[in-house]
């Protein structure tokens, strides 16, 4: 049963929460990934191989250009935190509850703390950084902060637009952003050469880490609230 007074649609999707298998995977990509491209191994020949390639095609330079780009802003901070800001602004609205901007606020805060922890602990540099650096103090590459941003905060969208039994449009709309919001990001920022495709990969799996986090501390503290329950389906 819903509460009295607060209509809403039964879901259509799953929230999205990522089963511990899939976290356990994404670590050890991540990991593996990540020692080896340290140790100089095949990936970063990988790496190298597909950059010359994509090189080859020269999409920065070309008309299509602000079409591949527009698909890089799927994992843009500021293009998913102004849909965010009104996915959560009306459910305060309509739902009176602050809930979903909490979650919205602690998805930023581990986004940021992660994934630039990781970003200056390896130093990595993009394909265009001058010189023939792999590693340098002022490399940020990996992983792609668009790609983990994308998997985070649509996960995070998605997850209350089905929470808060939003319209069935509106839960698959930020189903399929979820999915195709990461995919989109990566292809193009690896297409534009702005990333090695290494960085795309981990960038996705440090993404579905954190989105686990963010679900267990949500579980753990925020929902525990006297007044989150506010708003949202009950028994």
């Amino acid at each position: 049963m819903r509460e009295t007074g607060l209509p809403g649609s039964p879901p259509v999707v799953s929230v999205g929460r990522p089963p511990w298998w899939l976290l356990v995977v994404a670590a050890l990509v991540g990991g593996l990934v990540t020692a080896d491209l340290l140790a100089r191994g095949a990936l970063e020949r990988l790496d190298l191989r597909l950059s010359e390639i994509v090189s080859d095609w020269g999409l920065q330079d070309s008309a299509a250009y602000p079409v591949v780009w527009l698909f890089t802003q799927l994992g843009g901070r500021v293009t998913i935190l102004v849909v965010l800001a009104g996915l959560v602004g009306y459910l305060l609205w309509q739902r009176r509850t602050w809930l979903p901007i909490a979650r919205a606020v602690l998805a930023v805060a581990v986004l940021t703390a992660g994934v630039y922890a990781i970003k200056y602990g390896i130093g990595r540099t993009a394909p265009a950084f001058p010189g023939s650096y792999f590693f340098h103090a002022d490399g940020v590459s990996f992983p792609s902060g668009h790609v983990a941003n994308a998997v985070l905060m649509w996960g995070v969208a998605r997850w209350q637009a089905v929470e808060y039994g939003l319209p069935p449009a509106v839960q698959r709309t930020f189903w399929w952003l979820s999915v195709a919001g990461p995919v989109g990001t990566g292809v193009a920022m690896v297409s534009l050469d702005f990333h090695w495709i290494t960085d795309a990969v981990v960038g996705a799996a440090v993404g579905i880490v954190l989105l686990g986090v963010v679900h267990a501390l949500d579980a753990l503290v925020l929902s525990r609230w006297v007044r989150a329950r506010a708003g949202r389906p009950t028994a």
